[in-house]
């Protein structure tokens, strides 16, 4: 019998008729992040007594006032280490007086947002110097180090909490941030916008990238330089919650969407931007990459590797607003030498829409309006042309969709003030009234790119234990709300479906098989449930069929590495 092989449309348009049958399937998960969550939670990572100074010089400041927590305030010498790594904590307190250090894993676990994982101490603290400025206004902490922590192998990826708590009756009480990456294969990973958090960090008193020596409260010169080697303050604007100080921006917007990330049970690894600018394996071992809330500071290293995951397949979601504003330069510690810890403006972006389909602009604020009902993004959500998602947006957004292959455009709506920020150049009133756009687009390997275009996106996905609202004085958010969250789900959801499908689509097309095409088309309804068994078994069989006729040696669970190894040898597709 003459076996007639399935031609690349053939395939997949068996493919697409199978995947309806599975989109009815519950999805249930298991991964790292699930079974981390399903241990012993906490409420106890919350700050319970903090205090702060206010000098003052700076009460005149239309900013929060303060801001600083010389009581017990320190830093980590690395934003994030993986598991065998060792990390050190820089601890400063008014007065001589011992310090525990609570280390805590920040998660969903059963709705307490946190995990105690050890404590450190007690130890000697005492009062450690503030640097003086260099000409660029640079502030470098030369501390001597307090504790060191080598990360236990089984502490999984996530941001932590180094909770500093004086040993006394009352103790006063801030954080050190810090993030566990791995290089695992997973399914998303979430980078922390802690280049940014660093940019409005006031520490000690008026010492951020806004800050030049003038009166001026937000000067854009480029000739001022941050370090990462000082204390978080507490955050200087929009609200004002003094149990956020020394976690940067992170509990503030970015919190929200990885209590709500984790409580749905997603396969995700975590890494800060400096990952993103340094370690290049960060982005080859995940299926989606994640911008959150206020992304406003990047290299143009970070952007040419994230430019080039996309190309190479990999998914960018952009729940974040004003992302890929400022372009920076990073520079070496001067104390210890160690890359990447402070760095200065160099220009805005004038790229930015070319990688995530939308330009990227200052304080606004509105609602989310839907423009296309249709869109995928919309799926269980019930919405209608025209319907909105109140307060969503602000209170910095993008707009002015690209022109790029498959991009649409499904939320559009006007913001508040009508004018604003042109986006081009420094100080310039935009010529048209402001107005917010989402968009979707394809990438080139079957995966996708999704740009909200509002830093408050997570607002809407949960409400975690002593979380602030966001609120800005002219409008502010109205919490989770369902339609949010499906849509997270939606976009998630496609990401890694698509992955998955597109991996097995290359290797079939490729190796050109009727067998094989058709283990895949029967395994795509399990991959569309969330599963792993129907992608070893389609690859499974696959194999055989591979080993047979081409004589290749493959391992029976294939990675993507084995996939891309293969493609590479036999060329590009047509």
């Amino acid at each position: 019998m003459v076996r007639r092989r399935l031609s690349r449309r053939d395939f997949l348009r068996a493919t697409s008729a199978a995947l309806p049958a599975a989109s009815a399937q519950t999805v249930k998960r298991d991964n790292p992040l699930v079974a981390e969550n399903r241990k012993p939670g906490t409420y106890l990572w919350q700050l319970q007594y903090t205090q702060f100074e206010y000098p003052h010089a700076l009460q005149a400041m239309p900013l929060i006032h303060g801001l600083r927590s010389p009581a017990v305030e320190g830093f980590a010498s690395r934003a994030s280490v993986a598991a065998g790594e060792t990390i050190e904590f820089k601890i400063s307190t008014s007065a001589a007086v011992s310090v525990l250090i609570d280390i805590y894993r920040m998660g969903y676990y059963g709705g307490k947002g946190g995990r105690h994982l050890t404590r450190l101490g007690a130890f000697k603290c005492r009062p450690q110097p503030v640097p003086p400025m260099t000409i660029e206004r640079l502030r470098e902490c030369a501390w001597e180090t307090t504790a060191k922590l080598t990360i236990p192998k089984d502490w999984v990826s996530g941001v932590y909490l180094a909770k500093i708590t004086r040993e006394e009756p009352f103790g006063k009480q801030s954080y050190i941030i810090f993030v566990v990456k791995d290089h695992r294969r997973t399914d998303l990973l979430f980078q922390v916008s802690d280049l940014t958090w660093q940019a409005y960090n006031k520490w000690p008193g008026r010492d951020s990238l806004y800050d030049d020596g003038t009166p001026d409260v937000w000067t854009t010169s480029t000739h001022v330089r941050v370090s990462l080697d000082r204390p978080y303050a507490k955050y200087c604007q929009i609200v004002d919650a003094p149990q956020t100080a020394g976690s940067g921006e992170f509990l503030l917007w970015e919190f929200p969407f990885c209590y709500w990330l984790e409580r749905e049970g997603y396969d995700a690894t975590y890494c800060s931007n400096l990952d993103v600018h340094l370690d290049l394996k960060i982005l080859t071992s995940c299926r989606a990459f994640l911008s959150i809330a206020h992304d406003e500071y990047w290299s143009r290293e970070m952007y040419n590797h994230v430019m080039a995951a996309r190309e190479r397949g990999v998914s960018l979601g952009f729940f974040s607003g004003n992302a890929l504003c400022w372009e920076i330069e990073l520079y070496r510690s001067s104390i210890h030498h160690a890359p990447a810890r402070a760095y200065r403006r160099q220009r805005l972006f004038p790229d930015e829409p070319q990688l995530m389909g939308t330009k990227s602009y200052g304080s606004g604020y509105g609602d989310w309006v839907v423009t296309k009902p249709s869109h995928w993004i919309y799926e269980k959500t019930g919405m209608s042309a025209g319907d909105a998602v109140p307060g969503l947006i602000g209170w910095e957004y993008h707009g002015t969709p690209a022109s790029l292959p498959g991009l649409e455009v499904v939320a559009e709506a006007p913001l508040f003030p009508v004018r604003g920020w042109d986006g081009d150049t420094i100080g310039a009133a935009r010529e048209h009234p402001q107005r917010h756009a989402a968009v979707v687009f394809p990438g080139p390997k079957g995966n996708w790119v999704f740009n909200a275009g509002t830093i408050w996106w997570p607002e809407g996905l949960s409400r975690p234990p002593g979380h602030i609202p966001a609120r800005h004085n002219t409008t502010g958010t109205f919490g989770p709300d369902e339609r949010v969250e499906q849509i997270t789900r939606n976009v998630l959801d496609r990401f890694i479906r698509d992955s998955k499908i597109a991996l097995l689509l290359i290797l079939c097309l490729f190796l050109g098989t009727g067998v094989g095409q058709r283990a895949v088309i029967a395994s795509v309804a399990t991959i569309e449930a969330g599963g792993r068994s129907g992608l070893s078994q389609a690859c499974r069989e696959a194999m055989i069929v591979c080993r047979r006729d081409f004589r290749l040696v493959f391992s029976a669970d294939v990675g993507s590495s084995a996939v891309a190894r293969f493609l590479s040898s036999r060329g590009s597709p047509a």
